[in-house]
């Protein structure tokens, strides 16, 4: 117990001297994610407002194959994006692998399905009434879209924030298509693997706490957005 108690109170110290090391690899963290986040958001966000107000054929099948996404394991999606960007894969001439942007791409695809989903049962619950009765004052058809998304907004920014939260705290992807370089792809969780394997557990420790430190705030936006959400609907 003590270890652990002298381990914590290391971490603190660091974090609150400013060691170097912990927030280079805090600061690749929030930029990969919030770069990744904010891709999944731009794509995710149009697809699941034109599922959620259009009827074509192979809905069903689009919605099923996003609902299967949302639990596909970080592992699973590094293989395959390992299995493209490999030097033998398809896409090996484009050298992206241990780099910042295969990591973008990896959590890219994380996040997506779950920001459409999330836009998609948002934008399910907006009052249906909205858009015609914009339609009808005379708005035009992005303008009527854009009624709808602001009576959401508090959804849709809950959505954004929980896949953030979803990416920042994954380690497959991280590991297997960013390497762990150190000032380069080493980011909170592959640091955490790697400076507790090396027995610098304080390090390590530090790290975690800025982890679960920025994964509770997520946690906690998501959770105050829809309330304001939840309030505004009623």
């Amino acid at each position: 117990m003590d270890y652990i108690l002298r381990g914590l109170a290391q971490a603190f110290l660091m974090i609150f001297t400013g060691d170097g090391e912990v927030y280079r690899i805090a600061a690749v963290s929030m930029k990969i994610s919030a770069i990744s986040t904010s891709l999944a958001s731009l794509a995710g966000v149009p697809v699941g407002f034109y599922l959620a107000f259009h009827r074509f054929r192979g809905r069903r099948g689009v919605v099923t194959i996003l609902r299967t996404l949302l639990a596909m394991p970080t592992v699973v999606v590094g293989l395959v994006l390992y299995s493209l960007l490999s030097r033998s894969g398809p896409f090996g001439a484009l050298r992206l692998m241990y780099t910042q942007t295969a990591m973008v791409i990896g959590q890219f695809v994380l996040a997506s399905p779950i920001v459409t989903m999330l836009t998609l049962s948002a934008l399910a619950g907006v009052d249906k009434r909205v858009r015609p009765t914009a339609l009808t004052l005379g708005a035009s058809p992005f303008q009527s879209d854009f009624a709808v998304l602001r009576e959401g907004s508090f959804a849709l920014a809950a959505a954004i924030a929980a896949g953030f939260g979803r990416v920042f705290g994954e380690v497959g992807v991280s590991m297997m298509l960013g390497g762990n370089i150190r000032h380069y792809t080493r980011n909170l969780t592959t640091g955490i693997a790697f400076q507790t394997s090396r027995g610098e557990f304080s390090l390590g420790l530090a790290l975690g706490v800025i982890l679960l430190t920025v994964a509770l705030t997520a946690n906690l936006l998501v959770r105050f957005l829809e309330m304001k959400s939840s309030k505004s609907t009623d």
